[in-house]
């Protein structure tokens, strides 16, 4: 007879518990890998307050979710939810975080226990390890070590079904955490259901803003507890208190599942009753095979045919995060209308809202993917922003949920311009039109990030001066004179009379007013014309945003040939985005107190060029501008192999709502949107062997490359539809009616290629000559 000692069978058990989690990802797979199996929302979560690789946390989720769920390293209130060098889990969090530095709201936590019933974060917390840890956009898995506990997660857009295989217990315990700052908890043991609401936030919220929450459970309690301030009460009557929770009790089997079905509503209980309905009826394996159903349908828009693993991983984990936000914010009663609880005023009202996305960040290349991909996604979006600009006046620049004081720009504009010029139309423009107008000539009465701050200085002076005491003021100048003319392209594509748009033309030329001719680079003036001294052009000051001027003086989008202009020709042009890359990174360290997007830049060794933050992104394609498209290939395929990788540190900066994300996906398909609303991508260099794009309209485009390597970064020459194409732009409308194009690469320049005149993407400059 062979004798098993405890603490053989416990490692029994857990090789035993190990193995299943492997069975269960294999059985919600097939062989063959699908678009999902790439993508790995562990990446970019080596993050931390002093340094960036991406500020993300495993968004467990459906495409464009109401509710994402987390496991919780951090503790309560902490932006860093999640971070990959953590030791100990918390709890499994239900998260509306866009950003570490805006923070979360509508958040709750559960933690399944064993032992002596915890609440406290740090009592309750386990250890784990990254071994025993499965992440998928759909589905997550954990060991809890010190509970001896495995917890499975898969979510649907209002729901989520949790599995907890508890080890032999008379003391299994479940703590409903629903957090500080306001938050109440009941149990009802006769149903097996724990419900609660909890109002913790971080600002954009109305006064009566909730998020209610309904835990569903297929076994019944042994013993229930709320829990007030941190005190088990020890009985199952309501808690109302600053921090509210709930623990309750089992006795388990080894290997034991117990189920536990959530569901929440911003708008009360009984919606988030009929949002349980997502999953009441339904097992585990059937939510989660619907939930990798959903994510390959939407990650699979984009189908490539390359066998380099780590190019694709890297891909579709940037296409997962291009497709989270803005989440959808709407919820559907039994009778199958679309409600939403308004962010903005508190009310109930019916139609679509979307939230948590900075347009600062996401105007530049997230929306314009949106148009491209999944355009009927943004159409909603755009009737999103109708409802936002009804319920409070003005289109958000920073939502989350409602208006949050974060960024500057009025770029809202540019992702309404860009979505009808785009092609989309089944939404309310019109309402739209008036809400970019009052947006352009107003500032919101109680956020300053909303509208236009310093909107009077900028219309009478054509800038805003340095005596003005507004921050940032250049940088604002730049972004309003681009919403300024995507104001003006929008208004004059739905009809509007010249009289009305031609304020817009005028005012998208004010980039002009900041151009210092000594030193080729937008600098700050006060009201009479002086130029601000002593200046450094590697400064970080307050006269721009999170940068310096040699970041920002090329965000002229729309006009680079204006730019070029002024700078003296192509050549001038060229050598000074030449000069971005060759001044040391370690240059401006010492212009201000440190801040992380600061430190991103040194340690990426790029010279000036950050990555890491968006206002520059676009700058590596603007050699295509300049008569040398040879450059920007070079640049943006050292961009993709150096600062994209599929590791915990993957970015290169934060990602910020799938921005530097989706600058990934366009770059490796080998084209980008400088400027949105011009109906053009600037041509760079593909990544991939073969690419094909799924439009929703049922057409392909087809890229292919031959002579596709990690060092032939070149084009050598470009066909499209089979024929010979010499332009540095690919028209939109090409592409929407389906197309094939074929790069073929080198590894060294043509350099005879896209340098004619006509060879030029858009500039407004051009189009006021016609």
């Amino acid at each position: 007879m062979t004798f098993v000692s405890w603490r053989n069978s416990s490692i029994i058990a857990l090789i035993v518990s190990v193995c299943v989690i492997g069975a269960k990802a294999q059985s919600l797979k097939s062989t063959k890998l699908d678009p999902v199996d790439y993508a790995d929302p562990i990446i970019g979560t080596m993050s931390k307050y002093e340094l960036s690789n991406g500020n993300t946390y495993p968004a467990i989720a459906r495409p464009w979710g109401m509710n994402f769920w987390t496991p919780q390293t951090g503790k309560m209130g902490d932006g860093w939810t999640y971070t990959y060098t953590a030791d100990k889990i918390k709890g499994f969090k239900q998260t509306h975080q866009p950003s570490p530095w805006n923070n979360d709201y509508g958040q709750f936590s559960i933690m399944p226990i064993t032992g002596k019933p915890e609440f406290d974060q740090e009592a309750r917390a386990s250890w784990f390890s990254h071994k025993t840890e499965i992440a998928k956009p759909y589905y997550y898995s954990v060991y809890l070590a010190d509970h001896d506990i495995t917890t499975e997660l898969t979510p649907t857009e209002r729901a989520a079904i949790f599995q907890f295989t508890y080890p032999q217990s008379d003391s299994a315990y479940l703590v409903v955490d629903a957090f500080d700052k306001g938050s109440h908890v009941e149990i009802l043991p006769e149903k097996g259901m724990i419900k609660g609401y909890t109002t913790r936030n971080s600002g954009g919220v109305p006064e009566n803003f909730k998020n209610y929450f309904i835990i569903l459970f297929d076994k019944p309690f042994t013993s229930a507890s709320g829990v007030d301030n941190g005190a088990l009460t020890g009985n199952a009557q309501a808690v109302t208190t600053n921090h509210a929770g709930a623990i309750v009790g089992f006795k388990t089997k080894r290997g034991e599942k117990v189920t536990a079905k959530v569901a929440s509503s911003f708008i009360s209980f009984e919606q988030a009753e009929i949002n349980l309905n997502e999953v009441r009826e339904k097992d585990f394996n059937t939510v989660a095979k619907a939930g990798r159903d959903s994510w390959n349908e939407v990650l699979g828009r984009v189908e490539i045919e390359d066998d380099r693993q780590d190019l694709l991983k890297t891909f579709y984990s940037c296409l997962y995060r291009s497709t989270l936000f803005p989440r959808d914010f709407s919820e559907w009663d039994a009778d199958g209308n679309q409600w939403h609880y308004s962010p903005y005023n508190g009310q109930v009202l019916r139609g679509p809202m979307f939230t948590d996305t900075g347009f600062w960040d996401t105007f530049r290349s997230l929306f314009p993917l949106l148009n491209l991909l999944y355009p009927s996604m943004n159409t909603q979006m755009q009737e999103g922003l109708v409802n936002a600009y009804k319920e409070s006046g003005f289109l958000p620049e920073w939502a989350s949920p409602g208006h949050r004081a974060s960024m500057i720009g009025n770029n809202s504009a540019s992702v309404v311009a860009d979505a009808y010029m785009t092609g989309l139309r089944d939404y309310d423009y019109s309402t739209l039109w008036e809400a970019v107008r009052h947006g352009a000539n107003n500032v919101h009465p109680t956020n300053s990030s909303t509208g236009r701050a310093g909107y009077t200085f900028y219309n009478d002076l054509g800038y805003i001066p340095t005596d003005s005491k507004i921050t940032q003021n250049v940088a604002r100048t730049l972004e309003y004179a681009f919403n300024d003319w995507s104001i003006y392209q929008f208004g004059k594509a739905i009809g509007k009379p010249a009289d009305e748009i031609e304020i817009y033309k005028q005012r998208a030329m004010n980039y002009k007013k900041l151009y210092d001719p000594s030193t080729k680079l937008m600098r700050a003036r006060s009201s009479d014309g002086t130029w601000r001294s002593p200046f450094e052009p590697s400064g970080w000051s307050r006269d721009y945003t999170e940068g310096n001027a040699w970041h920002w003086s090329f965000c002229v989008f729309h006009d680079p040939q204006g730019l070029i202009d002024l700078m003296g020709g192509k050549k001038e042009f060229a050598a000074m985005l030449d000069t971005v890359f060759v001044i040391p990174s370690h240059e401006g360290m010492k212009s201000r107190s440190m801040i992380h997007e600061m430190r991103e830049m040194q340690i990426m060794n790029m010279g000036q060029y950050a990555h890491g933050n968006q206002p520059i992104q676009h700058m590596p394609y603007l050699y295509n501008y300049g008569a040398e498209p040879w450059k920007t290939q070079y640049w943006v395929r050292q961009i993709m192999d150096r600062l994209y990788l599929p590791t915990p540190d993957g970015y290169c900066g934060d990602e910020d709502n799938g921005q530097t994300s989706a600058w990934y996906v366009y770059s490796s398909l080998g084209f980008y949107p400088v400027a949105p609303g011009t109906n053009q991508y600037a041509l760079g260099s593909p990544q991939f062997k073969k690419v094909t794009l799924h439009l929703e309209n049922g057409k392909k485009v087809v890229i292919s490359a031959s002579n596709q390597g990690k060092d032939q970064v070149y084009v050598n020459s470009l066909k499209l539809n089979g024929k010979k194409y010499s332009k540095n732009y690919l028209d939109i409308p090409t592409l929407q009616e389906g197309a094939k194009l074929h790069f073929d690469m080198s590894e060294s320049p043509n350099k005879s290629r896209g340098i004619q005149d006509a060879d030029a993407p858009y500039s407004f400059t051009n189009e006021l000559k016609k």
